[in-house]
Order: structure tokens, then sequence, then C-alpha cells
């Protein structure tokens, strides 16, 4: 089951959970007030886990807080704004994703934890080299060094098709990169963005601003079906990115989503890895 977007999770909270802890703490709606911006950022912040235990968790932290306050003075009003979370509940579990700025083999990819959809950065470099070589930093799982594997064979044999010379990898020493290298990481998805990766590598030259990617490689360049596509939509939007590309094959889950998450997203499908060249390079 998909987990729960921000949207859902903050009417969720002004429905069921707010009342429900208000009562349970002997508190009423007139004595505290979380406004509609503070939750977006508890949400945000410290509970991006699928379901609601952990919002329901931070909600109540703030009671616990608010009811102290409120037995030393009867008469306040405790409003938690958004500028006021810290005070509550601390440093965030969860820093704001951004866009990284672009550059010759950096590309955005868009992943499915368990807490959610994430961006992922994928950055490769080449060192000139009497001998060719290729490395794979940053945690990766099994399936993600096969994906990596079969991306570089991909790229290495089609060259030519984008616009580089035959022998470079055998000149070069590539190493491919994944941030942050503390998080372990796994799953096929990011076929695509490091083959992408290692062509803008080749080519010295960045991808279109604003846009991400996920998809599957095959060794003969088929881009096949990933899952979570709601959660790396919503991952997407909140790290700013507008420009979209997905496989042929998910077109029906994304347009079965809610009109407000497709909304100021420019989405296209490949069926092919040659569909994504084109895009990322305009």
């Amino acid at each position: 089951l998909s987990g729960y977007i921000l949207e859902e999770k903050l009417e969720i909270a002004r429905r069921h959970l707010i009342p429900h802890a208000l009562e349970t703490h002997g508190l009423t709606a007139k004595q505290v007030r979380i406004t509609s911006p503070a939750l977006r950022g508890i949400i945000d912040g410290y509970a991006r886990e699928a379901g609601v235990r952990g919002l329901e968790k931070q909600i109540k932290k703030i009671l616990r807080r608010s009811a102290l306050s409120l037995a030393r003075d009867p008469a306040e009003t405790v409003v938690v704004r958004k500028e006021s979370i810290r005070k509550f509940l601390g440093e965030p579990d969860f820093k704001r994703e951004e866009m990284v700025a672009v550059a010759p083999g950096v590309v955005t990819g868009l992943a499915w934890t368990s807490l959610g959809g994430a961006t992922l950065q994928i950055e490769a470099t080449a060192t000139p080299s009497s001998s060719q070589g290729f490395k794979q930093t940053g945690q990766l799982g099994n399936v993600m060094v096969e994906s990596s594997e079969i991306a570089y064979s991909y790229v290495m044999s089609h060259l030519q098709d984008y616009g580089a010379g035959e022998d470079f990898f055998e000149k070069h020493f590539v190493h491919l990169h994944v941030p942050a290298g503390a998080t372990p990481k796994d799953g096929p998805s990011a076929g695509i963005t490091m083959a992408t990766a290692l062509i803008s590598m080749v080519r010295e030259e960045a991808v279109l601003s604003g846009l991400a990617m996920t998809g599957e490689l095959t060794l003969t360049g088929r881009v096949l079906a990933i899952g979570g596509l709601k959660e790396k939509v919503i991952a997407a939007r909140r790290a700013g990115f507008t420009k979209l590309i997905f496989p042929e094959e998910n077109r029906g889950d994304f347009d079965r989503l809610p009109d407000y998450l497709k909304k100021g997203l420019e989405v296209l499908f490949a069926d092919d890895f040659s569909d994504v060249y084109r895009i990322a390079f305009g």
C-alpha cells in the first residue's frame, strides 16, 4: 500500500489526531491551536513515514508542553506556528531536499524508501588512465550495483550514438558515487539516472535544469517500470523539480494520481533510453 501524502496527513491530523489528542490531554481547541503551516512543517520535518503514527506522537509532544505552559498560566492561549516548532520539538529529523546545481556528470534520480519518496543525486567523474576501470561508492546494495554495471555497459557500447569517441572508456577510470554515503541504497530504478550521469560526464554537458528521473535500464536500452511512483512525485514536488521522466509502462499509474499532485509538473515518458537522452539534453 502506498503511504499518505502530505495533504492527506494534514486532513487526518485536523479531523482526527488533534481533536483526539486534545481530549486525551484535557485541553480544548481554544487553549491550543496548531496552524496549518506548522502542521505542514511537522509533517515534512518530523513525520515523513508512510502512516501517521509518528505525526500523532509529535502532536502529543506539543500538547504535553502546552499543558505545562497552561498550568503555569491558565489564561494563556498557545498558538503553534511554523516559526515556533523547534521550541516544541527541537531540530527537525529531516532536512529540506533542494535541487543541486546542474553540472556535467551530475543527475537527479527519484527513489522510494520506507519513509516515502526521496531525491537521489548520482555523480560521475572520469580520470585519465592507461587502463580502463569502473568503481561505485555510496553504500549501494547488490541490485543497485548491478544497475550501475548495466548502465556502464550500455553507455560504453553506444558512445558514438551519444556524441563521444569510442575509446573514451579505454583511456579513463570512471567513478560513480551516490550520496549520502552513510545511507544504504538498493533497487533497479536508478538505472536510467546512472546512464544519463555517465553520458553527461562523457559529453561534459549538464542535463536540463529542474529535471529528475527514474526507471530501470536493460542492456539493450529498454526502460522498464518502477514502483512507488506516487511517493517519487511527492519527493520531486518537495524538492522543486518540475520536469520528470518516467517509464512509459507507468503512464497509467501517473494518470491515476490526484490532479493536485500533477499540477505544475511536466512529465515525459520513455520506452527506450534514446527517449531519455533526447529529453535530458534538449
